[in-house]
């Protein structure tokens, strides 16, 4: 599958555009509960906007397209994505409501431990829907990617989630990671029902295999999701499944030294969707989700200065031997050609 979509000869047609709530992220000075923490640094979040600032980073126009607070965080994000090399002139800014914020601890999200409290009810993204968005400027990526976090802020979020996952000619490709979080849907529905209805309506789907709709395993959830041309089941530490038309490939994880296990996902979808607009085999498309995973989980925050293409592509273009030895510690976007053996283990 390639990335087709508006002609690129078309004024202010980017690679890639993300659609979704960005938010000023208040990250813990020390370890602990947050009734505990005494002070904290500021950084930027949102599940869409990080997979445009690793795309920018990596080489590829990106656009952002989201709404904020005319508020000084609003400011913030809008600077600090557009740093990134992320076009953010169709951002919106809502004089009425606040730019979402949200404060978390220092653990694994996967443990007990971890806590996060976000402030976002009311944010000015919130209030997104077909009638106050550019849908121009929404559709004017080769791709457009999207997840199942926008959905669950509003009602007006989802019909306009609805309108761009409707299938209609000369569209861009879209792209949806399920990004399940129970925890934004209010009311007796966990989200789950709509998710699959909005997953089935795009071209490349990115779920993981413990938020898959209680499904057992990657088979059942291309059973239950056949639509989608490109199915890409993440297997945590074990790898990453793509159904593709009737083939089926499977590339297993790397060993890698993690600093922090935040980020991953969306550097995942970044890494692969740079190398489907690259139209790389299925396969590398795999590796390099990989590889840009590995790159958010050895750094502290969830963004990270992503490899040079040309040390990307010879890392996912070793054999199956070599790749399984592969090992990747902190620094190692930053090696060149001479320290790329020193990141092989034995």
């Amino acid at each position: 599958m390639t990335a087709t979509g508006p002609s690129s000869t078309a004024p202010g047609v980017v690679d890639v555009v993300a659609l979704g709530e960005s938010m000023v992220t208040f990250l813990p000075s020390v370890p602990g509960r947050l009734a505990d923490v005494p002070s904290f640094d500021r950084a930027i979040g949102g599940a869409e906007s990080n997979v445009a600032c690793v795309l920018a980073a990596a080489g590829h126009s990106a656009r952002w397209v989201g709404r904020v607070g005319a508020d000084g965080f609003g400011d913030h994000l809008v600077e600090a994505i557009g740093a990134y090399g992320v076009d953010v002139s169709a951002v919106r800014r809502d004089p009425d409501r606040p730019t979402g914020v949200y404060f978390r601890t220092a653990g694994d999200r996967g443990t007990d431990a971890h806590e996060v409290a976000y402030y976002r009810a009311g944010s000015a993204a919130s209030a997104m829907s077909a009638r106050n968005m550019d849908l121009d400027a929404i559709r004017s990526g080769r791709v457009l990617h999207l997840s199942g976090i926008t959905p669950a802020l509003s009602a007006d979020c989802l019909a306009l989630m609805r309108e761009l996952t409707a299938r209609r000619p000369g569209r861009p490709l879209v792209s949806f990671d399920v990004n399940h979080r129970p925890g934004l849907w209010r009311g007796p529905d966990d989200g789950s029902r709509v998710l699959l209805e909005l997953a089935r309506g795009a071209d490349i789907v990115f779920v993981g295999e413990d938020e898959a709709w209680g499904l057992g395993g990657a088979e059942a959830v291309r059973a239950a999701l056949p639509e989608p041309g490109l199915l890409v089941v993440k297997q945590g530490a074990t790898g990453a499944t793509a159904f593709h038309g009737p083939h089926v490939t499977s590339v297993p994880a790397l060993t890698v030294d993690v600093v922090a296990a935040v980020g991953a996902g969306d550097a995942f979808a970044a890494g692969f969707l740079s190398a489907t607009l690259r139209d790389l085999p299925v396969r590398e498309r795999l590796r390099h989700g990989h590889l840009m995973a590995a790159a958010a989980l050895t750094v502290p925050g969830d963004l990270a200065a992503p490899p040079a293409r040309d040390h990307a592509d010879r890392l996912a273009a070793l054999d199956d031997d070599a790749w399984g030895t592969l090992r990747l510690g902190p620094g190692w976007t930053q090696a060149g050609e001479r320290a790329e053996e020193e990141v092989r283990t034995p």
